[in-house]
């Protein structure tokens, strides 16, 4: 080869050189820049779905905090204050004020209604409800959180309640056994405090002894309870007994009026005791506490009787059987209906554990008249003929497990509707509680059967008179309220804060100062004393949960329900030997209610191969509670970016170390016991391993 030869050779190797490496760079470049997209990529969408659970969290959260218990409102906002109050709970306050004080009832509709009454080292509690519109998973009620009460209990001298229906003695059961006080209260009310109580699930303390004072609210009985007075007055309501407490303080006398309308027509001609609420009014009222449900109403609410000639009209007319809806407590109601299936020779059926129970104490006690032979046991509905029926039943308001709802779906045991049945809902849905919905389905389900449905929304279009009237007042007997008792402060209770507030309008417009009148949160001091009124503080105030057996449940497993609600779980669960670090099998995977995993394998498959990444390139690195919390961040990750969903993820990582002794000295052991040879080892862990996996699975993971 000549040197011009090589030399362009060498010219021309080189340059070909000089074109991969620049070729080579230029993909290193792209390499790199590919890379830096995906990271960017990746690290995008990871923050999305760190948002994604945030966002499901927050928004858990919120519905929590609507139940929130007083130590968690105390821990979000007004601590200070709160705390402020708590550390002078335990001291005898010797200024001469009156303090009110809502623990519950200030808000929604009115629920777990219950008013502490303070003067220095004395307190009553008024009311003592609990709230059944609780809309959470596995809870039946909530009951209010009772901190403070606690913090004073050597203070409190009694529990006076103004009536039987639970949004003011459901709480009873379980804070009286706490903080054990007398239960006063009318004849029946104290009949249905002590029904509440047998019929109560949890067992009570042992040595716990319930003491009820009944009281004749006829008479104006006058009992003195530490530095108070009380006395009840009769009030018309939609249960037997219902009666307006008067507390007779130093400051001054206090008129709670509980749930009330002024009735003219009683069907149990047991009318308003408004001659004593005018004494009352003469004699002088510090301060009015007037409940506020249904102060949007105008006019008057219509009299009980005012119903009795529509299910006269609608049994004289009606083809079958006739089912009637109504509140378990509404014992005028129920009576109406009893009378008129005797009127129409029917025999009558109950059904319904509330309605049932709260019956024969009724009976028992003397508030209701039943005909011998009027009665029938459900089980024998079934053999009687259609027009000798009548089936009275709770579930008005479409409860999941009443025997209307049950009845409607058709997983009642005695009963099945059929075509020309008819049914009467008499009520309409209760204010705040979110029933309509409920309601409504179970009326297409009724129609769906061909039966023949009255209610009262409709009645007008139905062809059929009125079939309710609310238990309470209207604007213009709320108006009467306060001109009969003429207070001198005014403060609405049991409602919303606008219904609270409309009513503060109706006592402006009939002479009370607005200065003189509060519209009080839970939780808000109201101090009293002769010629002033004014919120001083705030003690801690919440709901606490209870499920269906009675017991209590914290909030944080309830936002766990809300979770898995919303999104689902996903369980990972790793086996590593400890030793050598690597994966004993492949990861197993577990969803339930997140997606279907045999329609996803795809999916499945590439989890399964970054799990095996991940335990090869972090297992060593970190330590083991690090190694999972970064396991559940990067599966939250990745199936977020392959789903946009953000379930629940708990990672389950099972460390295998077959060398170790399990327990004792190990060299003892090991000298007592023959040397057990490699396979044997592995077969023992082998076993173990498949006992440890069937019992994390419980069934195929491979499904939902």
């Amino acid at each position: 080869m000549s040197k011009e030869k090589a030399n362009n050779q060498k010219k021309t190797n080189n340059s070909s050189k000089t074109a991969k490496q620049k070729s080579s760079q230029s993909a290193s470049r792209q390499n790199k820049k590919q890379q830096s997209s995906r990271s960017k990529k990746s690290n995008g969408s990871k923050g999305a779905a760190m948002r994604a659970q945030r966002r499901t969290h927050d928004d858990a959260q919120r519905i929590i905090d609507q139940y929130a218990t007083a130590k968690e409102n105390g821990n979000r906002s007004n601590g200070n204050q709160a705390n402020k109050q708590e550390d002078r709970a335990n001291k005898i306050d010797d200024s001469p004020r009156l303090k009110i004080i809502g623990l519950g009832g200030m808000d929604g509709g009115g629920s777990k209604n219950m008013i502490l009454v303070e003067y220095q080292n004395d307190a009553v509690v008024m009311d003592c409800g609990n709230d059944l519109g609780v809309d959470l998973p596995g809870i039946n009620y909530g009951i209010a959180d009772v901190t403070y009460l606690e913090k004073i209990k050597h203070k409190l001298k009694a529990y006076i309640i103004t009536h039987g229906h639970l949004d003011h003695i459901g709480g009873l059961p379980h804070i009286v056994p706490k903080i054990p006080a007398p239960i006063y209260g009318s004849k029946f009310t104290i009949a249905r405090v002590e029904e509440v109580f047998s019929n109560f699930g949890p067992p009570l303390p042992e040595g716990f002894s319930l003491d009820t004072v009944a009281m004749n609210e006829d008479t104006h009985e006058r009992l003195k309870i530490g530095q108070f007075f009380v006395e009840l007055v009769r009030v018309t309501h939609s249960i037997p007994g219902s009666t307006v407490i008067v507390l007779d303080t130093p400051v001054g006398r206090l008129v709670n009026t509980g749930d009330f309308r002024f009735d003219p027509k009683p069907l149990d001609h047991e009318r308003t005791d408004t001659d004593r609420l005018k004494e009352l009014g003469k004699e002088g009222v510090l301060a009015l506490l007037s409940e506020s449900t249904t102060t949007e109403r105008p006019g008057r609410t219509p009299t009980e009787s005012s119903i009795e000639q529509s299910f006269i009209d609608i049994i004289d007319n009606a083809p079958g059987r006739i089912f009637v809806g109504v509140f378990s407590t509404n014992m005028n109601r129920i009576q109406m209906i009893v009378n008129a299936a005797v009127h129409h020779g029917r025999k009558v059926v109950m059904d319904g554990r509330s309605m049932v129970s709260t019956l024969e104490m009724s009976v028992r006690h003397g508030f209701m008249k039943i005909p011998k032979g009027t009665f029938v046991p459900i089980a024998s509905a079934g053999n009687m003929k259609d027009e000798e029926l009548i089936v009275i039943c709770t579930g008005s308001q479409g409860e999941p497990s009443s025997a209307m709802q049950r009845m409607s779906n058709g997983e009642h045991r005695h009963i099945k509707l059929k075509e020309q049945d008819t049914v009467i809902l008499s009520s309409t849905p209760i204010p705040e509680s979110g029933n309509d919905a409920r309601i409504g389905d179970m009326i297409d389900d009724l129609l769906r059967k061909g039966v023949h449905v009255f209610r009262h929304e409709t009645h007008e279009i139905d062809g059929c008179g009125p079939l309710h009237v609310s238990g309470h007042a209207s604007i213009e007997e709320y108006r009467e309220m306060i001109q009969m008792t003429q207070p001198r402060f005014f403060i609405p209770i049991y409602g919303s804060y606008r219904s609270k507030q409309r009513h503060i309008e109706i006592a402006v417009e009939e002479g009370i100062s607005r200065k003189d009148t509060i519209n009080a949160e839970n939780g808000e001091v109201i101090e009293l004393t002769k010629n002033k009124m004014e919120v001083t503080g705030r003690v801690p105030v919440g709901t606490v949960l209870v499920d269906q057996t009675g017991a209590i449940v914290n909030s944080v497993v309830i936002k766990d329900r809300l979770l898995l609600s919303e999104e689902g779980l996903v369980a990972v669960i790793l086996t590593i030997d400890k030793k050598s670090s690597q994966l004993l099998t492949s990861p197993d995977i577990i969803s339930r209610g997140f997606i279907y995993m045999r329609d996803n394998e795809e999916l499945m498959t590439g989890l399964r191969s970054e799990l095996k990444r991940a335990v090869a390139q972090r297992f060593k690195r970190v330590d083991l509670d690090r190694f999972k919390q970064e396991l559940k961040d990067h599966v939250a990750h990745y199936l977020y970016e392959h789903t946009q969903g953000s379930p629940i993820v708990i990672p389950v990582v099972n460390i295998v170390n077959p060398g170790k002794p399990q327990g004792g000295n190990g060299h003892d052991k090991k000298a007592q016991e023959p040397e057990k040879s490699a396979e044997e080892i592995a077969a023992e862990q082998q076993k173990r391993f498949e006992e440890m996996r069937a019992r994390l699975l419980g069934q195929d993971a491979r499904t939902d």
